[in-house]
């Protein structure tokens, strides 16, 4: 889903939003700082296996999946990190390491660090490592609707 397909998609759907052009960052904080955003607000996208299903987590930069207390939340009997050869596939049309946050659109559940919930926007990378994309959170639950759930240290 490269960045067109993701701003077709956002314009379907009547969203407003902005694009940030940024010097390649390869990192949710590198990509916070060039952007000159909150790493709070900026969400990185981390991929997980729940009970071997690929799913996201969805959390601010500067911290941490806590995967056994993720696991515990949704009552899962296995949560892990997934390696980039397992889905790299899946996101073909997106940079390594800079997948938006749309779990829906790839049929992943989607799981939020209750810390972006509480901010009133959200940025993330858009498929490159040089973009990214600053809507209202309340816009992105809407169409994405995640759980949201306390799992990021």
């Amino acid at each position: 889903m490269p960045i067109r397909k993701l701003k077709q998609f956002l314009d379907e759907h009547g969203v407003r939003y902005v694009t940030v052009r940024h010097s390649p960052a390869f990192t949710a904080q590198e990509v916070a700082a060039s952007a000159h955003i909150s790493g709070y607000e900026m969400a990185k996208t981390v991929i997980v296996k729940v009970n071997g299903q690929m799913a996201m987590a969805v959390l601010p930069a500067p911290m941490h999946v806590d995967l056994p207390h993720l696991q515990e939340l949704i009552g899962a009997d296995r949560v892990e990190l997934a390696t980039e050869s397992e889905f790299k596939e899946r996101f073909a049309e997106s940079e390594l390491g800079a997948m938006p946050p749309f779990g829906n659109l790839y049929g992943m559940d989607v799981y939020v660090a209750d810390r972006l919930a509480d901010d009133e926007y959200i940025a993330f990378n858009a498929g490159t490592h040089t973009e990214l994309i600053r809507l209202r959170y309340r816009e992105f639950e809407q169409l994405v609707r995640p759980r949201v759930l306390a799992f990021a240290l």
